[in-house]
């Protein structure tokens, strides 16, 4: 088998983009791409891409999935295959082994570090309202102007004076000393005992892209120079810093919408930035720009724009970010704040309006960046002018396609009055130095992989089976009750709409809670705000009923399996979407793609907001699915209605339960307003 790890590594690479790309021609439209679908013969587009969800979905001929999906679709291929296919196009090496009993207990690990930092985020969070956290770090929040949207939208919380206080609230509630550890949230004594890593410190969450917390930092409010001002968590099995950005769950949206990510400094920088309505922004946060955060960014936008502070600090980060964004192929510009002024308080000092001007007319491409920032350190020296000049003939070999190195060369040659052909030789001398060294470094990692794995690795083995995609199922005739619709089977064509629409919201939406008035018949008494999955779940047990098509059931089954391990929303997400199970993974993948990627979706949600939509039509879809179950049962009824002969006593039975079905009808179509 494939090992978790790289399979993982495979998904996290695949941009579905970059790998339906490769098959059919891709055109831009809002948030997604379109395209005609390569499964079906058709003239209009009908075929939709959405790299924030990274999903494919064809309103044509019904088929959807993942970049494993297509995959799979378009060349005919197994899920393990389609892996294989895809790590070949990503250069990641793969050494195939059974999973261990060490590696299953590393998984279960794995799990509970997320549970234990998610407890932590909760405590946090609670904290910040207590007399001390209000005091104190609610406090200093609104002190840098953030609202309380954004202080609950990013979870920021307080962490009490006290130095076990955390650790006490773990242990009660069931988490072990262990995962409390090896998280960082606490560390050990000489006794024994448990001391909390941050206390009297405002703190902030630090979620992965699926939304799970796996980190803190803290800050301390105190002027004591003897105290860190940050204290952050160490790197654990669930948190890399140099793999990581802050609010990059609450940005990958938007930076697919707009294709484009802004990159700035602090927690603060972000949050000020969400707040004034600029929401494609992440920071890299107590490490410097890496490669692997670059790439995190690729996964939504090829285009990067670095908003730094303008003193010195700021302009040497800027002059190192640029080179590794380049060589990793993507697009980058340089926006330097007036000296004094981080995004943090800039925002605060401008609007909507200004932030987005000042950003729009002084973005720079890196030739412009540089030779502003280091001619003047030139001057008048013409060693030191040519030393500016190889520098950017240098950082421009970077760029791993030739043709926009030839744009850059010509825009180059053109501002320093230089032939073209003395920039290209210095580039291609520079590229050829970069190559051999590449080239040294993979050879030695693959020396390394074999001798640790006693030989070559079978996962590279070459791959030459392409097949032509096979053709679309089309939808059968339903007349009896069965057929099915881009590779989803459906059992029972009456109630498919209704179980769809059903695991539509517990899909989307299963982990929100459902905020009821207190004069609904649906709220709780003790004021407990049941979830979107648990309210529907709740409701169809009550009726003692399950999903009459197998391939919704199977979905809401194995939904259900990942919520009850307290397992994230986008998570679950992302296991049913790349399911090994192909139908699991055409389910979700067709009920997650908006059916109206543009305008309905957008006209629907300024209209009302999700919470409303949840409150007004969940409980709607529920009592919709009741009565279209009665309406069968009515059919069924008539149908025994007509076998029953002479028999009185049969048929005053049967009618008897007509009449009693049909008034819990018209009771529920009269609380639906029918």
């Amino acid at each position: 088998m494939i090992p978790k790890e790289t399979v993982d590594r495979i998904l996290d690479a695949a941009r579905i983009v970059d790998v339906v790309g490769d098959f059919v021609s891709l055109k831009r439209r809002g948030a997604n791409f379109t395209a005609c679908c390569p499964f079906h013969n058709e003239k209009t587009p009908s075929f939709y891409v959405s790299p924030a969800k990274g999903i494919y979905k064809c309103f044509g001929c019904g088929k959807s999935g993942t970049a494993v999906g297509f995959i799979m679709e378009h060349e005919n291929l197994t899920y393990v295959e389609a892996l294989r296919f895809l790590a070949r196009k990503y250069n990641i090496e793969i050494v195939e082994k059974e999973e261990s009993a060490e590696e299953i207990a590393q998984r279960q690990r794995s799990e509970s570090l997320h549970l234990v930092s998610e407890f932590a985020a909760g405590f946090f969070r609670d904290c910040l309202k207590t007399g001390e956290g209000r005091a104190v770090g609610y406090a200093y929040f609104k002190s840098r102007k953030l609202e309380d949207a954004s202080i609950e939208k990013f979870g920021l919380g307080w962490a009490p004076s006290g130095r076990h206080v955390l650790a006490d609230a773990a242990k009660e509630a069931g988490y072990k000393d262990e995962f409390l550890l090896d998280t960082g949230l606490c560390v050990k004594r000489d006794d024994g005992s448990l001391l909390d890593r941050f206390y009297d410190r405002v703190m902030f969450p630090i979620h992965s892209v699926s939304g799970r917390v796996i980190a803190f930092g803290g800050r301390t409010l105190r002027t004591d120079k003897t105290v860190a001002k940050y204290v952050n968590s160490p790197e654990t099995e669930i948190y890399v810093k140099s793999r990581s950005l802050y609010g990059i769950y609450f940005a990958k949206n938007e930076i697919s919408r707009q294709d484009r990510c802004y990159l700035v400094e602090g927690y603060l920088d972000v949050i000020s930035m969400h707040q004034l309505g600029i929401t494609n922004v992440v920071a890299s946060s107590g490490t410097s720009l890496t490669v692997e955060q670059i790439r995190l960014i690729r996964k939504f936008t090829s285009n990067i724009t670095i908003i730094y502070d303008g003193d010195s600090a700021g302009i040497h980060a800027a002059l190192r970010g640029i080179g590794l964004v380049l060589k990793e192929g993507m697009n980058v510009k340089v926006v330097l704040l007036p000296d004094g002024d981080d995004p943090d308080s800039y925002s605060h000092k401008h609007t909507l309006a200004e932030v987005k001007d000042f950003i729009g007319t002084h973005e720079q491409d890196f030739i412009g960046f540089k030779s502003d920032i280091l001619l003047g350190e030139a001057g008048n020296d013409p060693l030191k002018k040519a030393e500016l000049i190889n520098d950017i003939a240098d950082t421009i070999a970077l760029i791993p396609d030739a043709v926009t190195r030839s744009v850059y060369v010509e825009t180059c040659s053109v501002k320093f009055n230089i032939e073209s052909q003395i920039l290209f030789d210095r580039i291609n001398h520079t590229r050829a130095e970069v190559l051999l060294s590449e080239r040294k470094q993979r050879e030695n990692q693959r020396r390394r992989a074999e001798e640790n794995a006693d030989g070559p690795a079978e996962g590279m083995a070459r791959f030459d089976g392409t097949q032509e995609g096979t053709m679309p199922a089309t939808p059968e005739d339903a007349r009896d009750g069965q057929g099915s619709y881009g590779g989803i089977h459906i059992d029972d064509a009456f109630l498919a709409p209704c179980e769809k629409e059903l695991l539509g919201f517990i899909l989307e939406h299963g982990d929100r809670p459902i905020k009821f008035d207190r004069d609904s018949e649906f709220y709780q008494q003790d004021g407990h705000q049941l979830s979107v999955a648990e309210f529907i779940d709740g409701a169809l047990a009550e009726d003692d009923v399950r999903f009459s098509n197998t391939s919704y059931r199977k979905v809401y089954d194995e939904y259900f399996a990942m919520y009850d391990q307290g397992l994230s929303q986008d998570q679950i997400q992302r296991r049913l979407l790349n399911s090994m199970d192909r139908e699991t993974a055409m389910v979700a993948s067709d009920i997650l793609v908006e059916k109206y990627m543009i305008t309905v979706e957008n006209y629907r949600n300024s209209l009302t907001s999700v919470e409303t939509q949840l409150v007004i039509f969940v409980p709607k879809a529920v009592m919709a699915y009741q009565v279209k179950r009665i309406e069968e049962k009515l059919k069924a009824l008539s149908g025994e209605l007509a076998l029953a002969g002479d028999s009185i006593e049969d048929q005053t039975s049967i009618l008897n339960e007509i009449a009693l079905w049909t008034r819990a009808r018209v009771m529920i179509n009269t609380k639906m307003g029918r």
